[in-house]
């Protein structure tokens, strides 16, 4: 994030209907053909308030996506969290290269020798190895580790506002 987009957020006032609706939206989102005009009608507000608010959010920073989260066990896919040692001058290059492979759902730059860590998704441990290989080869990347869950404990991450 660059320090233009940063001021941006930290200027950024959050009012108490911008919090109702980050509230309502961070767990049960609606399953319903229109899901912000349920949220409106649950909120008092009109559905093109909300979806004019949550663009603003996003714009602003305070909303990077809104969308499905999925146990991917369950939908027949294994995960697994990945980290690599990337040189100062090769991060951008090395997150650009992972950042096309579609498995790849996120992945953050962290202080220490390995630097960069990802999540990758895919049907099957092997092929997670062989985009690794692919990776290493694509930017000659030598230390790439693959730290497979071999349990899950997860938790409802939801933030009162």
């Amino acid at each position: 994030m660059d320090l233009k987009k940063i001021n941006k957020t930290k200027n950024a006032v959050l009012d108490e209907t911008d919090k109702a609706i980050l509230n309502r939206v961070q767990s049960n989102f609606p399953v319903t053909s229109r899901p912000y005009l349920a949220i409106a009608d649950e909120l008092g507000l009109s559905e093109d308030d909300v979806i004019n608010r949550l663009k603003k959010l996003k714009k602003n920073g305070f909303i990077r996506r809104i969308g499905g989260n999925f146990v991917p066990e369950k939908l027949g896919f294994v995960s697994t969290l990945c980290t690599a040692s990337v040189s100062e001058e090769n991060i951008e290059s090395f997150t650009k290269v992972i950042n096309q492979y579609p498995g790849v759902t996120h992945n953050y730059l962290r202080d220490g020798s390995f630097n960069i860590w990802f999540t990758f998704i895919a049907t099957s441990m092997e092929e997670i190895e062989f985009n690794l290989k692919q990776i290493s080869g694509e930017t000659g990347v030598k230390e790439i580790y693959n730290f497979p869950a071999t349990k899950v404990f997860k938790i409802r991450a939801h933030f009162d506002l």
